[in-house]
């Protein structure tokens, strides 16, 4: 039999130790020692178990040349909701292991549940929940109005019976709700630890390759809105998701973060209803407001979300500040970000903003985390400050240099057309991004410096 054996190690320096201590005695960092399991079986020996990479004892891995190996297209499941097909790069693939995180509340066993008791349908799906009992689950399933008959639901919060169990249902698909609820009798540490989090983590990883069955972890997140536990979770995994938008609110973003199977910082739009998570086809439509006359400080922009250009509002205020240091507060921007591009604004476009303060908001709960948003966002700022509304079918893009250059963003021709397709007749963008044949009813203005788009913006 294999002999595991405790140790504890260093988060900081990766020093190891028989004992706990409080401190380390290397580095002399405090609280930084986690329990751990390392097998002790021998590897040279004639002994006939499986040591903790999956190998029998005694025996070589398969070595391949890159041109002997197959590169045949990755079969992939439809998990039945178009926008969560799409975060996954296109579906399940067998052996993947997904891990899911959000804010309390935000729908994370709601879509879960969903798309597990649709895949049931087809295919073997096992719900495991650490969290809530099978007739709460059962509960749930039943006022979404989903599907019951064929899911079959486990509470079992040890990571030994939770394997010992699927081995013996064979899933093709598989929830763990949540991570941080499941202990490994390996370890004599309360779930939820660094070291329970990963030794179970690396378990369920382990089994997920040898069997081919598709994984959902759930984690928790902290108060700043990283994942709890270590984060060495996320590279265990082979795709991150993360939940975004108000747990109040009616939209929710699932954005991909890490994804082996498809693009990074693909996104995808749900609307929490009474039936559970609706797929939102049209996004663009959803986070445009829709005015009866034109308002000052709003424009709107084109971001580019994975694979697909989406039309977000931007709105600004600018006020007089009372303060010595005037405010600068985003929501869903970059605040740093904001101050360098009023820095630009004063310097390349003789506008001072010293004595006013600036509150920018993308509307909708979205995080736009690219440059694209530079040259609207200033225009927002500037229509706020001098109390003049752009017009409505106006569309901005493009990325502001410190010299005051606007400089191109990928995929301009993309962000036109979807323009177009709701409307806009107007686009101030980087001479770069210019068409060479612009939309049908479009005007494109193309621009080099913030002094013209300024010019183009507000002449």
């Amino acid at each position: 039999m294999a002999k595991n054996k405790r140790i504890y190690g260093c988060t900081e320096c990766g020093a190891t130790f028989s004992k706990w201590a409080g401190q380390c005695a290397e580095c002399q960092a405090w609280n930084t020692l986690v329990e751990t399991v390392v097998d002790t079986t021998p590897t040279g020996g004639s002994g006939v178990s499986a040591s903790r990479t999956g190998h029998w004892a005694g025996q070589a891995a398969q070595v391949r040349t890159l041109a002997e190996v197959s590169t045949e297209e990755v079969p992939r499941q439809s998990s039945g909701s178009s926008e969560l097909d799409r975060v996954l790069g296109g579906g399940l693939v067998a052996g993947s292991v997904v891990l899911m995180g959000g804010d309390p509340g935000i729908g994370k066993s709601t879509i879960l549940l969903q798309t597990l008791c649709q895949l049931a349908q087809s295919m073997p799906a096992l719900y495991v929940t650490g969290e809530e009992s099978q007739q709460q689950v059962a509960m749930r399933a039943r006022r979404l109005g989903l599907p019951e008959d064929k899911l079959k639901v486990m509470t079992e919060t040890c990571i030994e019976s939770i394997i010992a169990t699927a081995r013996h249902e064979q899933p093709k698909v598989m929830v763990v709700d949540s991570i941080q609820t499941i202990f490994t009798e390996q370890l004599q540490s309360a779930p939820g630890g660094v070291a329970q989090v990963r030794e179970s983590a690396a378990l369920l990883v382990r089994y997920a390759k040898q069997s081919g069955t598709a994984i959902f972890l759930v984690g928790h997140v902290t108060k700043e809105g990283s994942l709890a536990g270590p984060r060495v979770l996320e590279h265990m995994v082979d795709t991150v998701l993360y939940f975004e938008g108000e747990s109040d609110g009616r939209l929710r973003m699932l954005r991909a973060v890490k994804n082996r199977f498809g693009a990074v910082n693909e996104l995808g739009v749900f609307s929490m209803t009474d039936k559970g998570l609706k797929e939102v086809s049209n996004p663009s439509a959803i986070f445009l407001s829709r005015y009866d006359t034109p308002i000052p400080g709003s424009v709107v922009m084109s971001t580019w979300e994975g694979s697909r250009p989406m039309l977000v509002e931007v709105q600004a205020l600018v006020d007089t500040s009372h303060l010595g240091n005037p405010r600068r507060v985003t929501l869903g921007l970059d605040q740093n970000r904001l101050a360098m591009l009023l820095a630009v604004l004063h310097r390349h476009g003789g506008v001072p903003t010293y004595d006013q303060d600036v509150f920018v908001n993308v509307v909708g709960g979205v995080k736009v985390l690219e440059t694209a948003v530079d040259l609207a966002l200033l225009a927002a700022v500037m229509s706020s400050l001098r109390n003049r509304p752009l017009p409505m079918d106006l569309m901005v893009f493009g990325e502001l240099g410190l010299s005051g250059e606007i400089r191109p963003v990928p995929s301009g021709q993309e962000r036109l057309k979807e323009a177009a397709k709701h409307g806009f007749t107007r686009a101030i963008v980087p001479k770069a991004n210019a068409p060479k044949e612009s939309p049908k009813g479009m005007q494109v203005i193309a621009v080099t410096r913030l002094d013209q788009a300024l010019a183009a913006i507000f002449d």
